[in-house]
């Protein structure tokens, strides 16, 4: 489940996807699977290519790209992960406890 982002923050975030750009959005998110774990980065780029290239740089695999239906193909950053790029890229400002 997914909270804590406004309308327009989803909806920017899907623009910068959509024209090509790296886009980063961060949100709560609770998931059994992930106990310790109370946000989600989704770094999205519909350039798959970009996107994969980008993904390499911190050891991101191209089959870890979720591709949905709907679009908007995008990584998912987790945990320590996370915290590390979104660091990496200067966007400690996505970084929530």
């Amino acid at each position: 489940m997914a909270f804590g982002i406004t309308r327009q923050e989803l909806l920017d975030w899907k623009r910068k996807v959509e024209n090509g750009e790296i886009a980063f959005l961060t949100h709560y998110w609770l998931d059994s699977r992930f106990p310790g774990s109370k946000t989600v980065t989704k770094v999205g780029c519909k350039d798959l290519e970009k996107l994969i290239s980008w993904g390499k740089q911190y050891g991101l695999k191209a089959e870890w790209i979720d591709k949905r239906k709907e679009g908007y193909p995008h990584f998912d950053l987790i945990g320590l992960k996370q915290k590390e790029i979104l660091e990496k890229e200067g966007l400690t400002d996505y970084l929530w406890s």
